[in-house]
């Protein structure tokens, strides 16, 4: 079987609490960037862009993300926010994946957020192929519109994840995958 079908049977994500140093250094990080916003792009819109979080910067931005949360909700219990005050301190990188939608091209907006969807794929499955462990996360603040602001987004971006990288700290078993058989069928006319 070729090496890149099997990197790809073989990639998985890396629970970002799992993931310590070292992470992509500067010169691998641009290879695995440029190689990664390589994709299919109807429009040659170009509907992302990418916001690196690392060291105090990344600190800094888990800090208000939980003062963000506790005005969300002030009776979020104490677990909880610690939950939020750790959320990005276990990997040493996050790129945050913002989608850039052209409201007038065109190009309907859902095709616009998978092409940018697909840069941060691209990410998972480059840093993977370089030894790196990688985690593509949503959840609320990726939805918030403080957080937005706080990302200094414009009104026609949003975003898509936080890609956490890093170095597994522990082997990272693999899901259950589903069946293809399962998901494959033949459309007959």
């Amino acid at each position: 079987m070729p090496d890149a079908l099997s990197l790809l049977q073989q990639r998985h994500s890396a629970p970002s609490r799992q993931l310590g140093e070292p992470a992509p250094d500067a010169a691998t990080l641009r290879a695995l960037l440029e190689a990664a916003i390589r994709v299919p792009d109807h429009g040659k819109l170009v509907p992302f862009r990418l916001i690196e979080l690392r060291g105090d910067a990344k600190l800094a931005f888990g800090a208000r993300l939980t003062e963000r949360a506790i005005r969300r909700d002030p009776e979020l219990p104490e677990s909880k926010r610690e939950k939020e005050r750790l959320r990005y301190t276990f990997a040493p990188l996050v790129m945050v994946v913002v989608g850039r939608l052209t409201a007038d091209s065109g190009i309907p907006d859902i095709e616009q957020k998978l092409c940018a969807g697909n840069v941060a794929y691209n990410i998972l499955l480059g840093a993977y192929a370089l030894g790196f462990g990688a985690q593509w996360l949503t959840g609320w603040a990726a939805y918030d519109p403080e957080v937005a602001t706080l990302l200094s987004l414009e009104k026609n971006e949003c975003v898509i994840g936080f890609v956490h990288i890093g170095t597994p700290q522990v082997e990272i078993p693999d899901r259950d995958r589903p069946a293809l058989d399962d998901l494959l069928s033949q459309w007959k006319a």
